[in-house]
């Protein structure tokens, strides 16, 4: 598994590098609500990608990797955890069952995002797209009923997927440690001059703010 799991992180992170030279800074108003993906990862921490990065940056990596921990639990669940594995299968044929599923095949950058922008207090939106889909969602007929015996052995099997899942993310963080100084180099070179240019503009607005030239 080991040369495996190098192979996806060393294909994941130059992914990464290839995106980050088209990277630009967003032009819309920022979310309230922290991305709970990336504050505080491990994983971008040992990458070198510190809080001050903006967040798609940090994003774009983070979604990659969690690609990589996903299908490593994935195939675990599947040899050894045969209830988790049909309580999945099942909620799998749920959502392939649902006819608006906006939240699937988005690039990288952009998964686990959310679907709608924050509300303008006092503007409400006439629809939002996450309605949507679960107005879809609450057309479908529900799981069937566990006991508890059954839920019982199901929480274990969970319990052991999320094990799994932190060996992997821990074997992961140690990879990512070669990986720093590109990731770093590529951040200073793209994403650093970006951020600055902002704040220069931002900073001869609020000296001159009554300049007619100034947008």
């Amino acid at each position: 598994m080991e040369r495996s799991l190098e192979t996806q992180v060393d294909q994941a992170v130059e992914a990464w590098l290839r995106w980050v030279p088209r990277w630009e800074p967003s032009t819309h108003r920022g979310r309230v609500a922290p991305c709970r993906r990336c504050l505080g990862s491990p994983v971008l921490s040992a990458a070198g990608i510190g809080g001050n990065v903006p967040h798609g940056v940090q994003h774009g990596l983070s979604t990659r990797i969690k690609t990589i921990v996903d299908h490593a639990v994935a195939e675990y669940t599947a040899v050894n955890l045969p209830m988790l594995q049909g309580e999945l299968d099942q909620q799998a044929a749920r959502n392939r069952a649902r006819a608006y599923r906006p939240a699937e095949d988005l690039e990288p950058e952009y998964e686990g995002m959310p679907l709608d922008p924050d509300p303008v207090p006092g503007a409400p939106f006439l629809f939002t797209i996450a309605g949507m889909a679960d107005e879809d969602a609450g057309e479908l007929p529900p799981l069937p009923p566990l006991s508890d015996e059954a839920k019982a052995a199901l929480r274990h099997e969970v319990a052991l997927a999320d094990d799994y899942a932190n060996v992997v993310g821990r074997e992961i963080c140690g990879l990512m440690l070669r990986h720093r100084l590109r990731v770093q180099a590529a951040i200073s070179e793209y994403v650093e001059p970006q951020i600055e240019a902002m704040l220069a503009e931002l900073t001869e607005a609020l000296d001159s703010p009554f300049d007619p030239d100034t947008p």
